[in-house]
């Protein structure tokens, strides 16, 4: 009798589940509204050295020696001495640039036999494969004029000092002022570990007792579309495989500085490497600003992205606000980043771009006035004021984006666009998909300029992964991403952009966790969360089709969307419950394909990509049977791309 009774019970409520996780959704013919183009996208800012060390293709940490204090312990972060040099960093009595004031001063010991110099053991480790070429520079000078002549062997090691490629260098004694000399390595052999060195020799014979000093030493791979300053290959492409239509840069919090003087500034980041100092970044480390304003805009034009740029809106993060009638500098300063951007040749700005080999004018729509500034949003209404006047007086074609909470403080004049952050878990995600949809059709547009879920924990989003962070996204937290995103796709009527953040992290080095696209020296790891971005940006439409909407509080969410170039209708499907959730689609079209595909990512709801398993979850895809009536099942905890034919 128990058993039995078991039995029914289990039944009827297996049952009652299936019921419940049955949908029939109706499907308009007829759109809503079109789709900004502007929709997906990346925003970036160089945080767990997601630029220096990261998508910068530079491979020398501390290259050259840039805000570093000689004898301190950090001066030679990254070079050790080998073969018994005596190597330390010294500020230069003639120095590169006045940019550059510090050096690297070598002496050659008596007595020693073979390579006698120093290494530099790159961001973590150096990734060397075989029959790949690497190029690099470096300045040096002798203190004082010497007799010798002879050659440095420039080189890549393994860690048991095996070498992997080489090359030789003519190094002079008379020369007492800073020249620069340029080299390239193909390596040998692909070693065993990313535990590699760059190495500088002379040998110990015949340099014995001499003094050199070194600076602006460098070291690239092949970069991404082989541009000379590029970026890292592996890790643009992965970016580029999304497809994204903006780049927002250059934060974020890295935009500020905890100090007026440590604001992120764009004049400081252009022209030759050697004339920039480089700043202390907001997340502590030194950024060399070798990823500059100018390269951040080739890399957009590379990716197919437009730029939504960032002017400083006189606020550091340490809590200082300048005043407002001291803002004029810093106003000016903005005027000139943007004139670089799209000034033309009237303007000094547009004439130094000109002069870097790019006379038209890059692309601009969108300029964002600060980062977050609903931290000090009582100094923001006189600040975006002043600020937003004299910008929209100086380019009246351009939109500024507001950075406080959405009309909390009440900002003169009214912004047209605000940025939008947000850091929840996955449940928040999900049970927040209806966010804009009671947002006043008041001409203002939204920027989804920063989300993720980032913790199963509510109550301490921000705390350690002891207390629910995540290391990695998630299938539950892609999941809950994706059901938050087909609201932002529903609301693309007043949603012009969306943007997963951050963007880039180290895998070890890290300040923030967990990020799109996890990476170390020599690897890239796509995490389920850049799938769900990946899926979504490449699966877009141009035209918002109504349809039934989900429940608000429900576990499964959905949006369809029309590409009239290719007249497919496309539907992105979120089931964030524990069961599988069985779907009618009941289409009002008058023609609709038999078959489609599904592109579908799915597994253990708490497993991730990781180091040691980058492809354990990838979307999967496998055809469908469609038509005016179709059921389709979306696992459970799970993401579904259903795109076919209807007209």
């Amino acid at each position: 009798m128990i058993k039995t009774g078991w039995s029914f019970y289990t039944g009827a409520i297996l049952g009652l589940v299936a019921l419940v996780n049955a949908q029939t959704i109706s499907v308009s013919s007829t759109a809503s509204h079109p789709i900004p183009t502007t929709l997906w996208g990346f925003m970036f800012e160089d945080i767990s050295h997601s630029g220096d060390g990261g998508l910068y293709g530079e491979l020398l940490q501390n290259r050259a020696f840039q805000l570093v204090t000689p004898g301190s312990g950090n001066a030679l972060n990254s070079w050790s001495a080998v073969n018994g040099a005596t190597i330390s960093v010294i500020r230069e009595s003639t120095p590169i640039s006045t940019a550059l004031p510090n050096a690297l001063h070598v002496v050659i010991p008596t007595g020693r036999n073979g390579g006698v110099g120093f290494a530099n053991a790159g961001f973590s480790g150096i990734a060397v494969t075989s029959g790949t070429t690497y190029t690099g520079s470096f300045f040096y000078r002798f203190p004082a004029s010497s007799g010798f002549r002879g050659s440095a062997t420039v080189s890549l090691q393994s860690s048991s000092g095996s070498t992997l490629g080489d090359t030789t260098v003519s190094l002079s004694g008379a020369q007492t002022s800073w020249a620069q000399v340029s080299f390239s390595i193909r390596a040998n052999s692909t070693p065993g570990d990313l535990n590699n060195r760059f190495v500088i020799t002379l040998d110990g014979g015949s340099a014995a007792g001499q003094t050199i000093n070194f600076g602006l030493l460098s070291l690239f791979p092949p970069t991404f579309r082989n541009r000379q300053n590029g970026m890292r290959n592996d890790i643009a492409s992965a970016l580029a495989e999304v497809g994204p239509s903006f780049w927002r840069f250059p934060g974020g919090n890295n935009l500020e500085g905890g100090t007026v003087d440590q604001r992120w500034q764009w004049n400081a980041t252009v022209g030759p490497l050697q004339n920039r100092a480089g700043r202390q970044g907001d997340w502590g480390y030194i950024n060399t600003d070798g990823l500059g304003l100018f390269e951040y805009l080739l890399w957009c034009e590379d990716l197919g992205a437009e730029p939504i740029m960032a002017v400083w809106s006189g606020f550091a993060l340490g809590g200082t606000s300048v005043a407002q009638n001291q803002l004029g500098p810093f106003i000016q300063q903005s005027i000139d980043q943007i004139n670089f951007v799209i000034g033309d040749d009237s303007t000094e700005p547009g004439r130094l771009r000109a002069s870097l080999g790019h006379p038209d004018p890059f692309k601009l729509t969108y300029v964002e006035i600060g980062n977050e500034d609903f931290f000090a949003a009582n100094t923001y209404t006189f600040r975006w004021t002043t600020y937003a006047n004299a910008l929209k007086n100086a380019f009246p074609q351009l939109h500024f984006i507001a950075t406080t909470n959405v009309n909390s403080p009440v900002l003169t004049p009214k912004p047209t666009e605000y940025d939008v952050h947000v850091y929840q878990t996955p449940t928040w995600f999900a049970q927040n998909s209806f966010f804009y949809d009671g947002f006043a059709r008041d001409g203002t547009h939204y920027f989804e300029g920063e989300y993720a879920a980032i913790s199963t924990n509510p109550n301490d989003i921000f705390g350690p992964p002891s207390d629910g962070r995540l290391i990695f996204p998630t299938v539950e937290s892609a999941a809950g991403e994706a059901a938050f995103m087909t609201g932002l796709e529903r609301n693309s009527d007043i949603v012009f952009a969306a943007s997963y953040a951050p963007l880039l992290g180290h895998v070890t080095n890290n300040q923030w966790t967990p990020n799109l696209v996890a990476f170390d020296a020599g690897n890239v790891y796509r995490s389920t969360s850049f799938y769900v971005q990946k899926l979504f940006s490449q699966n877009r439409g141009d035209q918002y089709i109504p349809s039934t909407l989900p429940s608000s509080t429900g576990t499964v969410f959905w949006s369809v969307v029309r590409k009239t170039s290719t007249g497919q209708l496309i539907i992105k499907i979120s089931n964030t419950g524990s069961s599988a959730a069985r779907l009618t689609f009941n289409l009002a079209f008058n023609n609709v394909a038999t078959s489609g595909t599904a592109q579908v990512l799915t597994g253990v709801p708490t497993s991730s990509n990781t180091p040691q398993n980058p492809n354990l979850i990838t979307p999967q895809t496998s055809n469908i049977s469609t038509g005016k009536s179709f059921t389709y099942n979306a696992p459970a905890v799970s993401v579904n791309v259903l795109t076919f034919g209807a007209s």
